[in-house]
């Protein structure tokens, strides 16, 4: 879509995607109703044998001239996102970057990891041959974000289709235009075939996916709407794949390079406006550490602004939010060290320090550029407050010599040590999260499975002297067996 603007027929209900920037419409588009939801699945349906019948090579090829057409016209879909989502466009960028990375990885990593392979068969089983394959699921159903409405999309789509599934993908209401973009583009190396459809609408739209007959549902949102989405699949027992909200920690060690954690826990606190759910929302400095990172972090906060260094909120109602968890945090003792502003739906980046434990900036997920910053005693004072949240998703240590010794012990997902976001970057690595943060996998080999069913075979190269699974098996064999048991797994 080169033009902003998409207009659909009068006479279909419709609903407005708006610039953050601006407030003004940016386009329109239809609020498709279960009946078309369904007959997008029908056709993704149809079009599966002819992806599938590709195989790992062809599907690869497709993926490589998709992410081709994407690098190429970066800058163009980047625009899309600056307007429809609000990022800087640098942001756009760097989001698209990482995206097409991703997809270049699954192309290329589906045949090692979900091809048939052989399997030992053991000793008992010595007659068989045994392998394994993952086999796609068929269609799969993407309901997307707003806040990364390529990158974290991308991490369902792309996987699905390089494991052989067609998608049917409804991106959030507030980044229709850019889901149309990636359906779009992907058309142009699909041959004609409905192998990425695009739904659009409101939750309603969700709720007809998931009860549309697709084999399998990959959410990204808040756990309230997750279990909502659960609660829809579960009546046909469509498998779910949830990734849900965050309040990711850093732990800021006595031995840590300051400046450098000070840096990092602003980009990850405040990159995106904050709306990111691997994004950084808790600071937990020992005593050594504490004044100085405190002392870098808010000289670097200064020098940044709303709507320069990042976009407006994107969804106005979450502006409420933030003001309620800020005002929450100064009524119970709070300090607001910088910032604190809001104009419109811009919010200017805002550090809070002395925030009780038990306060909704601190427990609740606040999804906007705040951090609180909070002195501790002992590192390991850190990693039990860190885990004292419902939340699991990621986080981020800052320390030279017990990094990843601390990191081991967080309750997470994902956790990058002396940087913040780091694991997103890395194909090969898992994303997902346990608790509220949700469950299942994105990204990795874990990523490229959760979109399979593992199919397991076993072939009889030779008949053993006495069949052990057949009624003529008899007392002799049966002691026989058990003698051999002993002699196997007897010894402890």
């Amino acid at each position: 879509m080169t033009q902003a603007v998409e207009r659909v027929a009068a006479a279909t209900p419709t609903f407005d995607s708006f610039e953050p920037a601006t407030g003004a419409v940016y386009a329109s588009f239809p609020e498709q109703d279960a009946a078309e939801v369904e007959a997008a699945v029908t056709r993704a349906r149809s079009a599966g044998a002819w992806w599938q019948g590709l195989g790992f090579s062809g599907r690869k090829d497709k993926l490589d001239a998709w992410k081709a057409i994407l690098a190429t016209r970066l800058p163009e879909l980047a625009e899309v996102m600056h307007k429809e989502n609000g990022k800087p466009i640098g942001d756009a960028q760097l989001e698209l970057v990482l995206a097409i990375d991703h997809i270049a990885w699954a192309g290329k990593n589906a045949r090692r990891v979900l091809g048939a392979r052989k399997v030992s068969s053991g000793m008992m089983m010595a007659n068989q041959a045994a392998s394994l394959e993952y086999q796609p699921l068929g269609v799969v159903g993407v309901i997307g974000p707003w806040n990364y409405p390529v990158f974290t999309p991308m991490g369902s789509i792309a996987y699905a289709l390089a494991a052989g599934n067609t998608v049917v993908f409804k991106p959030s209401e507030y980044t229709p235009a850019v889901g149309r973009w990636l359906v779009d583009s992907f058309a142009e190396v699909a041959e004609g075939h409905d192998v990425l459809q695009l739904v659009t609408g409101f939750g309603e739209t969700g709720s007809a996916l998931c009860r549309a007959g697709v084999d399998k549902i990959a959410f990204t949102g808040s756990a309230r709407t997750g279990k909502k989405v659960m609660a829809a699949c579960a009546e046909n027992l469509v498998p779910v794949l949830m990734e849900c909200g965050g309040k990711d920690s850093m732990i800021v060690d006595d031995d840590a390079d300051l400046r450098a954690a000070a840096d990092a826990a602003l980009w990850g606190g405040m990159a995106n406006a904050g709306q990111t759910c691997i994004g950084i929302e808790r600071v937990y400095a020992t005593e050594k550490a504490y004044d100085g990172f405190l002392a870098a972090l808010t000289e670097k906060a200064r020098t940044i602004e709303a709507g320069r260094s990042y976009g407006n909120i994107t969804m106005p109602s979450q502006v409420d939010v933030i003001r309620t968890h800020i005002a929450d945090a100064v009524a119970r003792g709070g300090t607001v060290v910088t910032g604190g502003g809001i104009d419109g739906t811009l919010v200017q980046p805002t550090i809070l320090t002395g925030v009780p434990e038990d306060s909704l900036a601190v427990q609740e997920e606040t999804f906007g550029p705040t951090l609180t910053v909070t002195k501790v005693s002992s590192v390991e004072e850190a990693i039990t407050l860190t885990n004292a949240t419902s939340y699991g998703l990621a986080g981020a240590v800052f320390s030279k010599r017990r990094g990843v010794e601390i990191a081991t012990q967080l309750r997470s997902g994902m956790t990058s040590v002396n940087s913040v976001l780091a694991f997103a970057g890395v194909p090969g690595l898992p994303f997902g999260g346990s608790g509220d943060s949700g469950f299942g996998r994105i990204h990795g080999d874990d990523g490229l499975r959760e979109f399979t069913r593992a199919k397991a075979i076993t072939r009889q190269r030779f008949a053993l002297p006495v069949a052990l699974m057949s009624f003529q098996r008899t007392g002799r064999t049966d002691a026989l067996l058990v003698k051999a048991m002993k002699l196997l797994h007897g010894r402890g």
